[in-house]
């Protein structure tokens, strides 16, 4: 990812951080060298959660910017649940999401209480409720994770037959609906060519929005990606992802209309007649793949399981730990394991569909 395209993401993190409290924008600021910028605006997000509740649950709070840190400091261990169950049964978050905002709350509470000081070297606060708080347990075996993601991936040929229901099949369901038939149409290569590009190569959601031009090499079937920790890496795709790059950038520039400054990858449908050219989010990413996977008949596919899906696949052909914990970036090679117990179950399975067979003969 390239100056102008973090640049933009850290415009995006100084505007929601403009929008909290002082010493939380104050929190946000020292973080900008050692945390990633997706990360970054992940905790401003967090936080405007947090501090929005705070408003509507204490009646002398009116306005989220101006909470005082006092009441952060005399917060209670029941209230602090109250939040946390607010999380998981009114907004429908899941123990791990739940866990990550309440990691990033453990920190800003940490930095008030043990790194922040006053003029008079003085804590922020002197009292932090958040140290008292336990995180979700979740202990669930790599057996029982394979499990889980086992329901939510696309296999064998549902692989290709969900690119091709993205690429043509989509457009024909729906061809009644002009003005979603239409916007099919429009988008289609760009929309081929994410699906595919993601199913051969397992990238992140964050690494897919935040590809520039630039980024690919097309001669090796190669792009630039920024991984977590902000480490850059190349990372390969498969030939059929390569094709539909290719497919796709033939019409960018005509069909989206770019500025010359405008070096994304990804580019969004202009809205209006004089609809300006911009960066696809993740968030689009996201809400157009539910869109396709809602159509295809599987609604439980996400970004996250299509990169299962690629890992997946590739453990099944290639049956190479390191070098698929290297394809998706991961830092820890336990992480990666998990695909050999989805491959194991598969194993499993074939070997019982073998026995049903016997006893049909």
């Amino acid at each position: 990812m390239d100056k102008i395209a973090k640049l933009h993401y850290m415009k995006r993190v100084e505007a929601k951080s403009a929008e909290l409290p002082w010493y939380v924008t104050e929190y946000i600021d020292g973080r900008k060298r050692k945390l990633s910028h997706t990360t970054l605006l992940n905790y401003c997000h967090d936080y405007l959660i947090f501090f929005d509740w705070l408003v509507s649950v204490k009646s002398n709070i009116h306005d989220r910017k101006n909470i005082e840190m006092s009441v952060l400091e005399s917060l209670t261990v029941r209230e602090v649940e109250n939040f946390l169950y607010y999380l998981e049964y009114q907004l429908d978050n899941n123990k791990y999401t739940i866990n990550r905002k309440l990691s990033a709350l453990k920190s800003l509470f940490d930095y008030l209480q043990n790194k922040a000081e006053t003029p008079d070297l003085k804590p922020y606060i002197q009292r932090n409720v958040m140290a008292k708080i336990d995180f979700n347990p979740i202990k669930e075996s790599q057996e029982t994770i394979a499990y889980r993601i086992e329901g939510k991936i696309l296999r064998e040929d549902d692989l290709e037959k969900f690119r091709q229901f993205v690429a043509h099949d989509f457009g024909e369901l729906h061809k009644t609906n002009k003005r979603l038939q239409r916007f099919h149409e429009f988008n289609r290569e760009r929309d081929t060519a994410i699906v595919s590009l993601i199913l051969g190569s397992g990238l992140r959601l964050s690494e897919v929005a935040g590809i520039n031009i630039e980024d690919m090499d097309m001669n090796k079937g190669q792009v630039r990606v920024l991984r977590k920790g902000n480490k850059e890496q190349y990372v390969y795709f498969s030939l059929q992802a390569l094709l539909d790059l290719e497919s796709y950038l033939k019409i960018r520039e005509a069909r989206y209309k770019p500025e010359k400054s405008e070096n994304y990858l990804f580019i969004a449908a202009p809205i209006g007649r004089k609809g300006q050219s911009r960066r696809l989010t993740p968030r689009s990413i996201e809400k157009l793949i539910e869109k396709y996977a809602a159509a295809f008949g599987k609604p439980a596919l996400t970004v996250h399981s299509l990169r299962h899906s690629f890992a997946t696949r590739y453990h099944r052909e290639n049956n190479d730990v390191p070098k698929l914990k290297n394809q998706l970036g991961h830092s820890s090679i336990q992480t990666t394991m998990i695909y050999t117990h989805l491959t194991d179950e598969e194993m499993r399975k074939a070997v019982n569909n073998m026995d049903k067979m016997k006893l049909y003969d």
